[in-house]
C-alpha cells in the first residue's frame, strides 16, 4: 500500500477548510496555505465535492466548505474515495486474484497490515486532525515568542 500525493493533498486541503470554520474558503487560498498546485487541487476538490466531503458555494464570497460535520469524516473515508483500496496486496481485497491465497504463509501478516491501517484511519476523524492542527500551531506560536 502506498498513500499517494492525491490522499495526502485530499486530507490537508479537508483540513484547512475544516480548520476555517463555516465560511467558504477560495480554492486557491488553500492551495496557497497548503502549497499544493492549484490545478492538481481542483481535480481532487471535484472528488472530493462528488463524494460530498465538501460543497461549492458561488460569488464573490464563495469557496468551498465541508459538506458534513468534521467528526462525521474519517481519514478511511478520504484515502479510499482518492485511492481505492488500502489493503496492502491485491489478494486482501480479492482473494482470486493470487494463486495462492488461503495456502500462502505471508497472507496473515498483509491481513494484520491491512487491519491496522484501517483500524488507525477509521478512528481518526478530520475534526481529531483540525485538533491536532491548532495544537501545532499554537505550539510554534509558544516556541516563536
Amino acid at each position: 500500500m502506498w498513500i499517494s500525493t492525491r490522499a495526502q493533498y485530499g486530507l490537508r486541503a479537508l483540513l484547512e477548510i475544516g480548520s476555517r470554520g463555516p465560511d467558504p474558503v477560495p480554492l486557491k487560498e488553500v492551495a496557497e496555505a497548503q502549497k499544493i498546485s492549484q490545478h492538481y487541487l481542483e481535480q481532487i476538490a471535484s472528488a472530493l465535492r462528488r463524494a460530498g466531503f465538501i460543497k461549492s458555494v458561488r460569488g464573490a464570497k464563495g469557496g468551498y466548505k465541508l459538506a458534513r460535520p468534521p467528526e462525521e469524516i474519517t481519514a478511511l473515508e478520504v484515502v479510499e474515495t482518492l485511492e481505492g483500496s488500502v489493503a496492502p496486496v491485491g489478494c486482501i481485497e480479492d482473494p482470486g486474484s493470487c494463486w495462492a491465497a488461503g495456502a500462502c504463509a505471508t497472507e496473515e501478516l498483509w491481513r494484520q497490515v491491512d487491519f491496522a491501517v484501517r483500524d488507525v484511519l477509521s478512528k481518526t476523524t478530520l475534526k481529531d486532525l483540525i485538533e491536532r492542527q491548532r495544537f501545532f500551531a499554537d505550539k510554534s506560536r509558544k516556541v516563536l515568542v
